[in-house]
């Protein structure tokens, strides 16, 4: 399982990334995204799923991008998932992440809306997230004309998407808005103050590590807060009373892993029910190991507490 000469012992199927990091260069970002993009669109919905985009209104009224994607085979009204992708609040969508959310789609089964938020430097915290607040409002008030059932709507999130899915079920509660049903978040950034053991701990993982994340955090926040902070970094919070029941998902090496189990700890404490699943040998992204029974296994686990999240018998429980 493990290479004797390897400073972590990162499992097998994600050694190929060892030697791997994420660029989030300014100057590289404009290239980067373009070449990311292409890849994204590139590649068609799995099987069984239809993919459909829509124009609508994002932070200020300006327009972002969503995409719906459904089971082909299911007709009638549908749970929905809304999905907000990582990279580091600064990258487009990997490639690899439309086939998680088919898997997402045809084995829940529900609808998936991706969103594709407006991403820092150029638009730094708050746009990302209110733009993600208003896909939430958007789904919600065109439930009827997109076949999803308005009870029945999730959020979800990976990496700086976990932090804006996260963030969104703040904002739901504080503004009074529709209560969403469940989030799920994947190895979320949860905390801007950086000052867990793993991320000083983990400064040259795979793919993500600790000086990435100081860099990402000062593209996203800018020089100053004049917002919510909890906003941008969910452990800050003043309160997790009245939130939705949560996946929570970790890496073992990566970064942010200890503010993922921090966060899990606190919706706990404040009688919030949580799933968190702590995968080991793990690094953070390691979905983009599709063939892996690890991403496999964890696919299965984020399935079965979702269409848990969507059932009566949680969404009823007080928390």
């Amino acid at each position: 399982m493990e290479d004797s000469l390897s400073k972590y012992p990162i499992h097998r199927d994600f050694k190929k990334y060892e030697k791997i990091k994420t660029p989030i260069s300014p100057i590289l970002l404009p290239l980067m995204n373009g070449m990311i993009e292409t890849s994204f669109n590139k590649r068609k919905p799995d099987n069984g799923v239809r993919e459909i985009k829509k124009k609508i209104p994002g932070y200020q009224n300006e327009s972002i991008e969503i995409i719906i994607y459904e089971p082909e085979a299911c007709a009638g009204i549908l749970p929905c998932l809304i999905y907000l992708h990582g990279g580091a609040f600064v990258l487009k969508s990997a490639a690899f992440h439309k086939h998680l959310i088919c898997e997402y789609v045809l084995r829940t089964p529900c609808k998936v809306v991706f969103v594709d938020y407006r991403l820092a430097p150029k638009y730094p915290f708050p746009v990302g997230v209110e733009d993600a607040y208003a896909a939430f409002k958007w789904v919600y008030e065109n439930a009827e004309a997109i076949a999803i059932d308005p009870a029945k709507i999730a959020i979800g999130g990976d990496s700086a998407g976990g932090a804006l899915a996260a963030a969104v079920c703040l904002m739901a509660r504080d503004r009074k808005a529709p209560r969403i049903c469940f989030q799920m978040l994947i190895y979320p950034v949860t905390d801007a103050r950086q000052i867990t053991e793993s991320v000083k701990e983990f400064i040259d993982t795979p793919l993500w590590n600790g000086k990435q994340n100081q860099k990402m955090w000062q593209l996203y926040l800018g020089q100053d807060v004049h917002f919510n902070k909890a906003y941008a970094s969910p452990m800050e919070a003043d309160s997790f009373d009245n939130l939705p029941a949560a996946y929570i998902e970790v890496a073992e090496f990566d970064c942010l892993r200890d503010e993922g189990i921090n966060y899990a700890e606190a919706l706990k404490e404040s009688g919030v029910l949580v799933e968190l699943n702590q995968t080991r040998g793990t690094i953070h992204g390691f979905e983009v190991a599709e063939d892996s029974e690890i991403v496999k296994q964890s696919l299965s686990k984020r399935i079965k507490t979702l269409k848990r999240g969507f059932s009566e018998t949680m969404r009823n429980q007080k928390g």
